[in-house]
């Protein structure tokens, strides 16, 4: 089998060249182009969803293929093919499939048209295109790119107008996060003359001598504050709730576990090899600081605020808030050990807040609201969804042996761990402030379980949960628990990414 896959990269490298490192984004860029073709055909959005979705698995399936046959590649000098982009993009495939796997079925979404899976399709291409990109422009386009469809998604309830007020929030604050990042790539480029980040002559190959260097500073801090608003680290938050409240809820979701995944990776990719490469220089060692109080301010306002609201989709977007906060540790630790422990958490927020997402959209299809309230004694309405949201809302609170807690265990040891395998206390005050979050957030999760459990329904009618969701809620609950108690697969794929990551220092 290993030699027909072999054969088959060869021969597609000889008809692609540098190409065939692109290939799966390729497939998604023809998604987009059919998907309204294929709709003005057909007149029904079904075939386009189809279209979308098997592509997105033909995508998938060529991604893992080159994971075991590509160990390296290059395209166009733009692009780079290895560990850590080919896991992202399974992320961002896993995270656009499970939307449109969805959508087709959701009262929010039916009416959409070709252009909506074209949208998607589009934004995860692009996705996985700044995933592979080694330059500051290459990044920097392919994250405006996914910002412009994201907009547009937001804005596709035409008669809901806090769907078009979200849509304008977030069209307003993701052009001054575009001007922030702008501004700071061009002090970077001014200094080091080199938009690339790898290579003998780029950024990472000169940040030695930047200890001292002012213009080099500024950059990366409106660079931090630019990438700050994509994944809404405090104090840059602001729109999040908002538009996961006016956004349709899978769109909300695509962009919960979507979209913020996509910053992480860009600041992986550019910050963490760039600090790294300092070694214990000055300016490392103050960016350590920086990213560490980010990390706990970002946390601790996520899981405060969440207590106080009543919407199901504004607690979600503020839990996810918090889950940006246990990330950031990444950034503070800069280790090894931790890069796993991020990457991992990643992908349990996929199933975990994907999946919670998904369980809404299946009850405000079947015709609940998305107040709190509107949960009260659902155990006995759809006690499947009832059941499913409250295993989705313990393991992102991290109770055991969810997936949420065995990647929060990974994530926050991996901060006290030594490459020798002893313990370093230096983030011992960070992993504290991280574990009192998550005590606190048990609440607000607790909230919605009591609801579901406890409260009594103002009426005892079934709520009609249709398949595909039923699917969907399935797939997320089976990887919320295998995760959980059986990590060791993708631990190792998360641990080959990390390496590929430091790697480029």
């Amino acid at each position: 089998m290993a030699d027909i896959f072999n054969s088959m990269i060869d021969a597609l490298s000889d008809l692609l060249g540098q190409g065939i490192y692109v290939l799966p984004e390729i497939i998604l860029m023809v998604a987009a182009v059919l998907s309204p073709l294929l709709y003005f055909i057909t007149k029904k959005g079904t075939a386009s969803a189809v279209l979308t979705f098997v592509l997105m698995a033909v995508s998938a399936v060529v991604t893992c293929i080159m994971m075991h046959t590509v160990t390296y590649g290059t395209a166009f000098g733009l692009f780079e093919f290895d560990a850590f982009s080919s896991l992202m993009m399974l992320l961002f495939l896993a995270v656009g499939g499970l939307t449109v796997f969805i959508s087709q079925g959701h009262v929010e979404t039916t009416k959409h048209k070709g252009e909506y899976y074209a949208l998607i399709a589009g934004a995860v291409a692009a996705m996985m295109f700044v995933a592979s990109a080694t330059n500051l422009v290459a990044i920097f386009v392919g994250v405006e790119v996914v910002s412009i469809f994201s907009y547009a998604l937001v804005a596709l309830k035409k008669n809901d107008p806090r769907s078009s007020e979200a849509a304008v929030k977030y069209l307003i604050i993701g052009a001054l996060s575009s001007a922030l990042t702008l501004y700071g790539m061009s002090m970077i480029y001014g200094v080091t003359g080199s938009l690339d980040l790898y290579g003998p002559d780029g950024i990472v190959a000169q940040v030695s001598v930047m200890a001292g260097n002012w213009p080099f500073i500024i950059g990366c801090v409106g660079m931090i504050a630019g990438y700050g608003f994509k994944i809404s680290a405090v104090p840059f938050h602001s729109w999040s709730p908002d538009v996961y409240e006016g956004a349709s809820t899978p769109v909300s979701g695509f962009l919960a576990t979507g979209s913020k995944k996509m910053g992480f990776a860009v600041i992986l990719k550019i910050f963490l090899v760039m600090f790294v490469a300092m070694e214990t220089g000055v300016l490392s060692e103050d960016f350590q600081m920086v990213f560490a109080i980010l990390a706990a301010i970002t946390m601790t306002v996520g899981n405060v605020v969440a207590i106080s609201q009543t919407n199901i989709k504004r607690m979600l977007a503020y839990s996810s808030i918090a889950q940006a906060g246990y990330i950031l540790i990444v950034l503070a630790v800069m280790s090894q050990y931790a890069v796993v422990g991020g990457l991992f958490h990643m992908f349990t927020h996929v199933v975990m807040k994907g999946g919670a997402f998904v369980v809404v959209a299946a009850l405000i299809t079947a015709g609940l609201g998305e107040r709190i309230s509107d949960y009260n004694g659902l155990a006995k309405r759809a006690p499947f969804a009832a059941a499913a949201m409250m295993l989705f809302l313990f393991s992102l609170a991290g109770i055991p042996p969810l997936a949420g807690f065995t990647s929060k265990f990974i994530l926050f040891s991996g901060a006290l761990a030594t490459p020798a395998g002893g313990v370093d206390l230096t983030w011992l005050w960070l992993v504290l402030v991280a574990v009192l979050n998550s005590a606190i957030s048990l609440y607000y999760y607790a909230r919605v379980v009591k609801a579901m459990y406890v409260e009594k329904p103002q009426t005892e009618e079934r709520l009609p949960i249709g398949r595909a969701f039923t699917v969907a809620i399935a797939l997320c609950v089976i990887g919320v628990i295998v995760l959980g108690v059986y990590p060791n697969v993708l631990l190792d794929l998360c641990s080959t990414a990390a390496d590929a990551l430091f790697a480029l220092v």
